[in-house]
């Protein structure tokens, strides 16, 4: 197997396994074959069938986003960027998520934009929370990257009649379906000729699941040694439905049914039994994430166009919470998450320390490696995956670059990201992908976010257009 060389690379963000945390490792070399990282160190005296110059780059691990919705985020651009239902608590959820959905046309054009996003903006695993859809497989293999798949199911939808109350329509035996098509998916996704699809189990939202499917879905996943993620304490209307239903607050009532534990990922974990917005009679949810080793998984940007964030992502750190990074929705733009989640955690704590970009890196590398039960990604070092990301560091929006991940972070963004590889195979060279036609996608995705609007007056159930949902910015003169 011919063997890549990445010589002198003026800094490596490597993994110190005895230390258990990435390391700036400075002029250094990084070898691979055949997919898999053989040699991090200095002066490799070791073969090598291609050398790749490292000067003027900084080669880290791939990041790693285990809460993501390609198949349909990227048709809500210009749509919810201003939207929340005030009747509901600034959710936008219950009001506009059923009635902003694209047909099945528009779904491969949503996947491959997000997916382009995603690695131009350095990731090289995401897991991918959708319904499923036609091709959804070799959609996934086609963009290089490695998939998380994650098909979700539920027991009932929800809808609102009137923009205040929410309603459940019950279809229990529904979900029971969708669950075994889920895990047979899961099942044809790991045996991908591609090698680089894996499986979870997702039970959509705590609020749309019967105890039932939730015991049953975890006891798959345990079963398949899988992780397993839910939709939990992502709004203040899912927080009084829950307690109301059980007397327990939607983490408390996944405690009460043993379902957190090391494998087990919350999408959000935003409102807490001390969350000031909720204030239950208990303040034990943080601690209960803690001690079960469970993951949250963080997506600041869906929530704060809504006014709503994490109280505070360092504040869960120091509780001992295992921390993952999502994008959830658009843009589907990683340095922009961890950027936006390093301020709103500083401002919520009112403490500049709160978190340190080390958190934040780990979180979007290790955290959701974790929660995936990956030891092999997210990290540099011998026996893993050939997963990397050359950021150019030479990048004017780069410089000066005294340490070079926060001037990544905080000031370039993806403009300096130059080179991404998944399994050593290159699939962005020089900031364009190799994979996607990105353009392409954008300009079918343009066409059906109309036809969708279209649709919009006869789902809504005020019958509104999408101009008197979502006014445009002006005027038109």
């Amino acid at each position: 197997m011919p063997t890549t060389l990445i010589r002198r690379a003026d800094f490596l963000i490597a993994w110190d396994g005895a230390a258990a945390r990435h390391v700036y490792m400075p002029d250094a070399d990084i070898a691979f074959t055949d997919g898999v990282i053989g040699f991090v160190g200095r002066n490799y005296e070791g073969m090598a069938d291609e050398i790749i110059d490292g000067r003027g780059f900084m080669v880290m691990p791939g990041l790693v986003n285990i809460h993501s919705h390609p198949s349909s985020e990227p048709m809500n651009k210009g749509l919810t960027d201003e939207v929340g239902t005030p009747g509901l608590y600034n959710s936008s959820l219950y009001e506009y998520l059923p009635i902003f959905r694209g047909d099945a046309e528009s779904v491969p054009a949503c996947v491959r934009v997000a997916l382009s996003e995603l690695l131009l903006s350095g990731v090289t695993t995401v897991a991918d929370l959708s319904m499923a859809h036609p091709g959804w497989l070799d959609l996934l293999a086609e963009s290089g990257m490695r998939v998380c798949i994650a098909p979700m199911f539920r027991s009932a939808r929800w809808y609102t009649r009137n923009g205040h109350v929410v309603e459940y329509a019950w279809d229990e035996a529904s979900g029971e379906k969708q669950m075994a098509e889920a895990l047979t998916l899961i099942e044809r996704a790991e045996q991908h000729p591609s090698g680089r699809l894996f499986g979870m189990v997702v039970p959509a939202q705590i609020d749309t699941c019967s105890e039932t499917l939730l015991r049953e879905s975890a006891q798959e996943a345990k079963a398949r040694g899988l992780s397993w993620q839910i939709h939990a304490a992502q709004s203040v209307s899912e927080f009084h439905e829950i307690t109301r239903r059980h007397g327990h607050t939607p983490i408390g009532w996944l405690d009460h049914l043993g379902l957190l534990n090391e494998r087990a990922i919350i999408g959000h974990g935003i409102f807490l039994d001390d969350h000031p917005s909720t204030r239950w009679h208990t303040e034990r949810d943080l601690a209960r994430l803690a001690e079960t080793g469970t993951t949250v998984a963080h997506c600041p940007t869906v929530f704060a166009r809504r006014g709503i964030t994490l109280k505070d992502f360092g504040r869960y750190r120091r509780a001992g919470v295992n921390m993952g990074l999502g994008t959830d929705t658009y843009p589907h733009n990683m340095l922009d998450e961890m950027r936006l989640a390093a301020y709103l955690a500083r401002t919520q704590a009112t403490n500049p320390r709160t978190l340190t970009s080390e958190d934040l890196f780990m979180a979007a590398t290790i955290g959701g490696a974790t929660a995936l039960g990956r030891e092999d990604i997210g990290r540099l070092a011998p026996f893993c995956r050939a997963d990397m990301v050359m950021v150019d560091i030479t990048h004017p929006r780069m410089r000066p670059a005294r340490d070079p991940l926060r001037s990544l972070i905080y000031a370039a963004g993806d403009r300096a990201v130059h080179s991404v590889f998944v399994d050593g195979e290159r699939v962005v060279d020089d900031g364009r992908l190799l994979t996607i036609d990105h353009a392409a996608a954008a300009a079918i995705l343009h066409e059906a976010q109309k036809r969708m609007m279209d649709q919009v007056p006869d789902r809504d159930w005020a019958h509104r257009g999408v101009d008197e949902i979502a006014p445009s910015t002006f005027r038109t003169a």
